[in-house]
């Protein structure tokens, strides 16, 4: 019994494998190219990142990936980026792909009560596309701060503020109109280390300042 349950489980790998290489087959070639692009990307040690669910109702393709700076025992920021494709166009991207973001981090309280933050954080998501020379269009997004105060049971617990940033952009397309999906995805961890409060790995701007690195671990 467990022989034929084995054989019945290597048989079911091979179908999902083989229905996966038909579908991934399917797909258009530009959303390939670009989905292959991401998954080759080489990124910082401290971010670890993985493939997730993508949403089934923005674009026809989809891929999707979420991410942590950690340190050590930490998780100093995290984030979602999503690849978006619809060949016939779309007029609210102004092409065809579209980047969108999710990133956020906590914060010492002092940062949070700083009225430029939004701002400021705004800048770092333009400046880290600029940064890799990206050409983009049609960017959009919002940078919300929230705090949270403990009470009664909880009371012991100190005040939390987050930072979060929601952003979408339309990748300029080259060759066969398939975007430089690598260095979108590039610029989009050097914002996430950013808001983290790690350093940059290269030269760059003296007057651009990371968020302070955070101590603890994210509370749910």
């Amino acid at each position: 019994m467990a022989a034929a349950q084995e054989r019945l489980s290597e048989d079911a790998d091979g179908m999902e494998d083989r229905e996966g290489t038909a579908a991934a087959d399917a797909l258009p070639l530009p959303f390939r190219t670009a989905v292959d692009a991401l998954r080759a990307a080489r990124l910082r040690p401290e971010i670890e990142i993985d493939p997730t669910r993508a949403p089934k109702r923005l674009a026809p393709y989809a891929y999707a990936l979420e991410a942590a700076v950690v340190d050590g025992d930490d998780d100093l920021a995290d984030g979602r980026l999503v690849l978006l494709h619809d060949p016939a166009g779309h007029d609210a991207w102004h092409g065809t792909f579209r980047l969108v973001t999710l990133v956020r981090a906590e914060l010492e309280p002092e940062m949070a009560a700083d009225p430029l933050l939004p701002d400021v954080c705004w800048s770092w998501l333009t400046g880290a596309l600029q940064g890799r020379g990206l050409s983009y269009g049609e960017p959009s997004g919002t940078v919300t701060r929230a705090s949270s105060h403990y009470f009664g049971g909880l009371g012991t617990r100190q005040p939390n503020s987050q930072i979060e940033i929601r952003a979408s952009w339309t990748p300029r397309e080259g060759l066969g109109g398939v975007p430089d999906a690598a260095a979108h995805l590039a610029a989009w961890c050097d914002l996430l280390c950013q808001v983290a409060g790690l350093p940059p790995t290269g030269p760059s701007d003296a007057s651009v300042v990371s968020l302070p690195q955070r101590r603890g671990p994210q509370t749910p």
